[in-house]
């Protein structure tokens, strides 16, 4: 599988370094990831190419124009004729992993960065849906629209050189954090990797790291270690626990 994932931008230049490092730069290398950046501004009519004008009635501001977003997105559809169009927007649905998930599983995306004060409304009649990463603001879409091309492109079979990275990291699998996570040198200035760690007992280490990925949860986001299905065995290793997460400190090791 291939994933085609074109970005409509008024600034090209805010996402094309980032597409090109990393994961990204390696999965378009492998020829799993094909991008494309539309400046919007090329759909623009007239010399000075306007994009903007002011809101009709009143307000601070300026709201982007239809006719080159709508243009931008009906000539980006005549190649990527199957793509779901996503407009990145504060207004939208909370983007998280289901949703990338979800998203990992279309071959080919057209993400419409907002900016200034939003689209015009009418715009909203050419796109498939709306995505928010967040409760904050942005200076436009850029961001959120990197933000979602990195976690849905580390789900395409193959991107990953290590399967299982994807399947054991944060919020894969059920709402919870990964656990503490240690490397080279077992000890560093006084602090030792947990014993657990260190026993070659896979059965030892998948438990522990399982109990400390509980109490993360429970410790920074008890929101969503309130839709934690707690199995029997969970249970017991929450109550096993004698440390609270702070910091850096490691945990008992039972």
């Amino acid at each position: 599988m291939k994933l085609r994932v074109a970005i409509l931008t008024l600034f090209p230049r805010m996402v094309e370094g980032p597409l090109g490092e990393s994961i990204l730069g390696k999965a378009r290398e492998k020829v799993l990831l094909e991008t494309r950046i539309v400046d919007i501004r090329d759909f623009a009519e007239g010399k000075h190419r306007v994009t903007d004008d002011v809101p009709y009635g009143g307000g601070a501001g300026m709201v982007m124009k239809p006719e080159p977003l709508v243009s931008a997105i009906e000539s980006t559809r005549e190649e990527l004729k199957t793509a779901r169009v996503i407009l990145l927007s504060p207004q939208g649905a909370r983007f998280d992993q289901a949703k990338a998930e979800e998203l990992s599983r279309i071959e080919e995306l057209i993400l419409v960065c907002g900016r200034y004060e939003g689209v015009d409304e009418r715009v909203r009649g050419y796109v498939d849906e709306e995505l928010s990463i967040g409760d904050f603001v942005l200076t436009g879409g850029e961001f959120a629209a990197l933000a979602v091309v990195d976690a849905v492109t580390r789900l395409v079979p193959g991107v990953l050189g290590n399967e299982q990275s994807s399947l054991t990291e944060s919020f894969t699998g059920g709402p919870i954090l990964e656990g503490p996570q240690y490397t080279r040198p077992s000890e560093f200035r006084g602090k030792a990797v947990p014993e657990a760690l260190l026993s070659g007992d896979h059965a030892r280490i998948a438990r522990w790291r399982r109990r400390q990925a509980l109490v993360r949860t429970r410790e920074r986001r008890p929101d969503l270690f309130a839709r934690l299905s707690l199995t029997k065995e969970d249970e017991k290793l929450l109550a096993e626990d004698d440390g609270r997460l702070d910091g850096a400190r490691i945990f008992v090791d039972h």
